[in-house]
């Protein structure tokens, strides 16, 4: 299975952004992202992209070195459907969402397509490559250049920078976590000078089938959160970071601009 070429490029004169609570976040279909990445593959490294979701934007007002890391990336998705949502009550809507695992799944295409290395790093021992065979599974002509489980400690990555040099990737997933996975592959871009780095979250853990994604009808409504707190009662902190709170900020920062005319919220 391979995937058709991919939409033509957005020009930066016509790139739309918004912010949302301080965070940045590109308004790009799936099929730009794609077009996106493929360029900046081709350009050579160091870049990086960031899938955003409402954690992500409530982590990056407590943690200013996080912040910057957002603001740093060269492109920066909505991935959770509450930005959505978010952006569509701020005035400023959103075309569509770029999920963690659907953007892994269309980067294995381009990267059998075009014959770029794709290498796989975190999560538990043995998930990575559990994962990797999945997606050589959907695209047979994939090169996975490595995988590894790591840490995204520092102490760890004098090491993890040359297992990853000696692989020539020039695709880098990293699954760590926010915010510890885009901090990672901020602190070691520079080093590494991989074309494209991307923090994939939980990713490999669906893509490997150790975790069930919510089924589709439930994704499409937004509801994803509630059917993780269900089978995973242990993230409530987390949902609780993703749901109301992120609502109730959204919301305040929706009140203020509302008050002050002729002014649009934080575009």
């Amino acid at each position: 299975m391979k995937q058709s070429a991919p939409s033509p490029q957005v020009s930066p004169a016509r790139r739309r952004r918004i912010t949302i609570l301080g965070v940045t976040i590109d308004d790009l279909t799936e099929g730009e992202v794609i077009a996106q990445a493929d360029a900046l593959i081709a350009a050579g490294g160091p870049h990086q992209l960031v899938t955003v979701n409402p954690e992500f934007v409530i982590e990056a007002q407590a943690n200013p070195t996080f912040r910057a890391a957002l603001a740093d990336a060269d492109i920066a998705t909505a991935d959770g459907f509450g930005l959505i949502l978010a952006a569509r009550y701020l005035g400023m809507p959103l075309r569509g969402r770029v999920t963690g695992v659907e953007l892994t799944r269309q980067l294995a295409g381009l990267c059998a397509d075009r014959g770029y290395r794709m290498f796989l790093l975190g999560a538990a021992p043995g998930v990575a490559a559990e994962a990797a065979a999945a997606l050589q599974a959907m695209y047979p002509g994939l090169i996975i250049a490595g995988t590894f489980a790591g840490s995204p400690q520092e102490r760890h990555e004098p090491f993890l920078r040359q297992l990853i040099a000696a692989a020539r990737p020039d695709v880098l997933l990293v699954a760590y976590g926010h915010p510890q996975q885009d901090l990672w592959i901020a602190r070691n871009q520079p080093a590494l000078q991989v074309p494209l780095a991307i923090g994939v979250g939980g990713t490999f853990d669906y893509l490997s089938g150790r975790v069930p994604r919510a089924p589709a009808p439930i994704r499409r409504i937004g509801l994803e959160w509630a059917y993780r707190l269900a089978r995973q009662p242990s993230r409530w902190r987390r949902i609780m970071n993703a749901v109301p709170r992120f609502a109730w900020r959204v919301i305040a920062q929706g009140s203020r601009a509302s008050r002050q005319p002729n002014r649009h919220p934080e575009v």
